[in-house]
């Protein structure tokens, strides 16, 4: 089979990209929403004096400046990475993808970058007020980066708008279709809500773990609280956000939706597939559980719908990991289903009075911690897994987009990434589980503002440490 791991130039950039860009991903879907947190926590201090929001903001300020930083790191290392192993590609959509890439930049990277160090710092220095656009700048920064960088990869999901020259380029012509491409729209939501998603099971599991150790700090049940309205409100909003990202796939990439359910034969009426393996080979699956019609219905809204399979096309035309799609898609929609649960619960818990000290409720809330995480992940892989062989989509293919390199070459730089990332940015995990450890106190303190900002090598984190004595009621400004 094509797709099985052999030492080719082509599968180890693959496996290089899949492993930088997966790595990467983990600290946008969980800054696009902490930024928001943030923004929200800030507004309801300035709207009520209460300080225990504030509290809280600073809590997850410190947070919030390592993640984004590694995010900005591990982000730098895509560019240079597309041009070393896939130049074809670059130099192929260059006209198209180089210009949404570079609107991302101007718009949504200078706006971050420039109110970055007033949100870190500025508190005590600035006024309220434009401390808080600022922090509002900040997060709607980060949604206008997810919008182009969603783009992007929509269109090469659903390409439109362009002319394909005769040396291959593609051009664009009409950057309307190009931007708003057939599938953006209900990507954009679906990765955007699960991004708040993410934030708030992060939030509400150190929320939980700090429940568990003393379930009367104000703080500790405040943040508890508030991600537990937003698992109940935004987890049954992404079942339906994936429902209609799940019919337009369907009518765009129906190839992609076949591999996601592991069927192989055009059918009506086809069974949802709970369990299985599917087999290439024997071109398959292998059934272990299954309910009778639930496919049909769930991807037409029809009891005896006709749905796409596999062997509608040729071998070298479907996903080239049908395994990988079929079981990252069922970890995506299990964990999207608990999250749902959870939400439920903590409505029913909070009506009871019981949100605060049910302590089986704290442990699953716990466990649940990095469930945004995984479940974002698994999505991801069942979106660019499902695309193979094409990097964009039925017109491009992966194998004639990677670069001219030896295999040794990528070999080695791949395992230079794999141990550069785990010894940098595994410390700086590590340090994020040592401020999670840490619970939110009464004048909780923010990055140090007494030192200036280095314009140079800027490493968030570095100057962060307690202040004692230091006062955080709102109006009062330290001198």
């Amino acid at each position: 089979m094509d797709w099985a791991f052999l030492p080719t130039a082509l599968n180890l950039a693959r496996f290089q990209f899949a492993f930088t860009i997966t790595f990467h991903f983990l600290f946008p879907a969980f800054t696009i929403g902490l930024a928001s947190f943030l923004m929200v926590l800030e507004g309801l201090w300035l709207a009520t004096g209460r300080t225990v929001f504030l509290d809280i903001f600073k809590y997850w300020l410190k947070v919030f400046a390592i993640a984004f930083a590694m995010g900005v790191v591990s982000g730098v290392v895509m560019s240079y990475q597309i041009g070393t192993n896939w130049s074809v590609f670059a130099d192929r959509t260059g006209n198209v993808l180089g210009p949404v890439m570079g609107y991302e930049v101007l718009t949504a990277f200078f706006l971050e970058a420039g109110f970055l160090g007033i949100m870190l710092f500025g508190l005590e220095r600035v006024g309220k007020g434009l401390h808080f656009g600022a922090t509002c700048l900040v997060a709607i920064g980060t949604l206008i980066s997810a919008f182009w960088i969603l783009s992007a990869n929509s269109w090469m999901q659903t390409p439109g708008g362009h002319s394909i020259a005769p040396d291959g380029r593609f051009m664009p012509e009409d950057w309307w279709a190009i931007i708003f491409n057939a599938s953006f729209p209900y990507r954009l939501l679906h990765t955007v809500t699960g991004a708040y998603l993410t934030t708030a099971f992060i939030v509400g599991g150190v929320g939980a773990f700090h429940l568990l150790r003393d379930n009367t700090n104000a703080r500790t049940r405040t943040m508890f609280s508030m991600a537990m309205w937003m698992a109940a409100i935004v987890a049954p909003l992404q079942i339906l956000i994936g429902d209609a990202h799940g019919l337009n796939t369907m009518q765009h990439q129906p190839q992609k939706v076949a591999a996601m359910e592991g069927h192989w034969e055009r059918q009506r009426g086809a069974p949802l597939i709970l369990l299985g393996m599917p087999d290439m080979d024997a071109e398959r699956t292998r059934v272990l559980l299954e309910i009778p019609r639930l496919s049909a219905l769930i991807l037409t809204h029809e009891w005896d719908g006709e749905t796409p399979g596999l062997t509608d096309v040729p071998r070298d035309q479907r996903p080239t990991n049908v395994p990988l799609v079929f079981w990252a898609f069922r970890v995506m929609v299990g964990l999207g289903t608990l999250m749902a649960v959870v939400g439920v619960v903590s409505l029913w818990l909070r009506w009871r009075g019981r949100l605060y000290d049910t302590r089986l409720f704290h442990r699953a809330a716990l466990a649940m911690g990095p469930a945004g995480l995984v479940a974002v992940t698994a999505g991801w892989i069942t979106t660019e897994a499902g695309r193979q062989p094409y990097t964009v989509y039925g017109l491009l293919r992966t194998a004639d987009s990677v670069s001219p390199l030896q295999a040794p070459a990528v070999g080695a730089s791949l395992l230079a990434f794999i141990l550069v990332y785990f010894v940098v940015f595994g410390a700086g995990v590590l340090f994020l589980f040592k401020l999670f450890a840490q619970p939110p106190h009464m004048a909780e303190e923010g990055p140090r503002d007494d030192e200036p900002i280095r314009t140079a090598g800027i490493t968030p984190g570095a100057h962060m440490h307690h202040q004692e004595g230091a006062d955080t009621r709102p109006g009062i400004r330290r001198h």
